[in-house]
């Protein structure tokens, strides 16, 4: 089955393969400095390197296991590539008319410059591609620019989750939020 998935894998890269992009990032490199952020779907050789962004992000980081999971099981995950370079990601849930972000992370060296709000507004897209009604998320008080971010994003906080996160000192309450999708200029 692994090597099944594997061959899925190069397939799918194969089929995406853009080789004027492959001869610019290697001929011309200062010309994809100023790369947007491409969104992709997550791959399975993307694991590792979710993991090590996940870790150097968090104080108390996702297993490479738990994003395995999420991939096997289908969960809505993107990717966020600059210049080739995976700089972030987002996980989602979809079903029963909700969506849930599961994990929004970007790496450390490249949070501040708006990739963030390009992966949550995909997350956003999917929920309402799949007619979820609402999309749901957590997050720590102590992150106050997460919590910016969504509120710019039109969420709204609906309650806490007491004890949710661990923390250096015990646990972290979590700070619950939600936002309508699907309504005209939602």
């Amino acid at each position: 089955m692994e090597a099944l998935l594997d061959l899925l894998d190069k397939a799918r890269r194969w089929v995406r393969y853009d080789a004027e992009a492959d001869f610019y990032y290697k001929h011309f490199p200062s010309l994809v400095d100023n790369a947007e952020l491409i969104l992709r779907p997550m791959e399975r050789k993307d694991i590792e390197i979710l993991a090590g962004i996940e870790a150097s992000a968090y104080e108390f980081p996702w297993e490479p296991e738990t994003f395995r999971s999420c991939f096997k099981i289908g969960y809505h995950c993107w990717i966020g590539e600059r210049a080739r370079e995976v700089v972030g990601y987002g996980i989602s849930t979809i079903g029963g008319g909700e969506s849930h972000v599961l994990n929004l992370c970007v790496a450390p060296g490249w949070q501040g410059k708006g990739y963030g709000r390009v992966i949550l507004q995909k997350l956003i897209d999917e929920g309402t591609r799949f007619k979820a009604d609402s999309l749901f998320l957590e997050v720590r008080p102590s992150n106050p620019n997460a919590i910016r971010l969504y509120e710019n994003m039109g969420f709204n906080e609906i309650g806490i989750r007491k004890d949710y996160y661990p923390a250096q000192n015990g646990r972290e309450n979590a700070v619950v939020m939600a936002r309508v999708l699907g309504l005209p200029g939602a």
